[in-house]
Protein backbone atom coordinates (compact mmCIF):
# COMPACT_ATOMS: atom_id res chain seq x y z
CA UNK A 1 0.00 0.00 0.00
CA UNK A 2 1.47 3.20 -0.83
CA UNK A 3 0.21 7.30 0.25
CA UNK A 4 -0.37 9.42 -2.85
CA UNK A 5 1.65 11.91 -3.33
CA UNK A 6 -0.86 14.36 -2.79
CA UNK A 7 -2.13 13.06 0.38
CA UNK A 8 -2.21 16.19 1.80
CA UNK A 9 -4.26 18.09 -0.87
CA UNK A 10 -6.62 14.93 -0.70
CA UNK A 11 -7.00 14.79 2.84
CA UNK A 12 -7.73 18.94 2.96
CA UNK A 13 -10.44 18.56 0.07
CA UNK A 14 -12.10 15.11 -0.01
CA UNK A 15 -15.07 15.23 0.69
CA UNK A 16 -15.42 11.88 1.46
CA UNK A 17 -12.77 12.49 4.23
CA UNK A 18 -14.77 15.39 5.60
CA UNK A 19 -17.85 13.36 6.02
CA UNK A 20 -16.03 10.51 7.92
CA UNK A 21 -14.67 12.63 10.47
CA UNK A 22 -18.26 14.84 10.50
CA UNK A 23 -19.75 10.82 11.24
CA UNK A 24 -17.20 10.20 13.81
CA UNK A 25 -18.28 13.17 15.92
CA UNK A 26 -21.51 12.69 15.55
CA UNK A 27 -21.00 9.23 16.86
CA UNK A 28 -19.03 10.69 19.88
CA UNK A 29 -21.63 12.92 20.72
CA UNK A 30 -24.42 10.13 20.92
CA UNK A 31 -22.36 8.60 23.38
CA UNK A 32 -20.97 11.56 25.31
CA UNK A 33 -24.46 13.64 25.20
CA UNK A 34 -26.84 11.29 27.33
CA UNK A 35 -24.01 11.23 30.35
CA UNK A 36 -24.60 15.36 30.66
CA UNK A 37 -27.99 16.26 29.53
CA UNK A 38 -31.53 14.28 28.18
CA UNK A 39 -32.61 16.91 25.97
CA UNK A 40 -32.74 15.27 22.66
CA UNK A 41 -33.76 11.62 21.60
CA UNK A 42 -31.28 9.22 21.67
CA UNK A 43 -31.77 8.56 18.44
CA UNK A 44 -30.73 11.71 16.64
CA UNK A 45 -27.40 11.11 16.78
CA UNK A 46 -27.62 7.85 15.41
CA UNK A 47 -29.81 9.52 12.26
CA UNK A 48 -26.89 12.00 11.83
CA UNK A 49 -24.58 9.57 12.04
CA UNK A 50 -25.76 7.50 9.24
CA UNK A 51 -26.74 10.52 6.89
CA UNK A 52 -23.21 11.23 7.49
CA UNK A 53 -21.88 7.86 6.52
CA UNK A 54 -24.19 7.55 3.88
CA UNK A 55 -22.69 10.83 2.34
CA UNK A 56 -19.12 8.90 2.66
CA UNK A 57 -20.48 6.84 0.39
CA UNK A 58 -21.51 8.75 -2.39
CA UNK A 59 -18.51 11.12 -2.28
CA UNK A 60 -16.11 7.99 -2.46
CA UNK A 61 -17.59 6.94 -6.15
CA UNK A 62 -18.58 10.54 -7.02
CA UNK A 63 -15.80 12.08 -9.52
CA UNK A 64 -13.88 15.14 -7.45
CA UNK A 65 -12.84 17.88 -9.62
CA UNK A 66 -9.98 19.66 -7.02
CA UNK A 67 -8.87 16.59 -5.85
Amino acid sequence: MKLHQNWREILKKAWSIKLTVLALIFSTMREIVPLYADLLPRHVFAVLTAIALLGVLVARVIWQENV
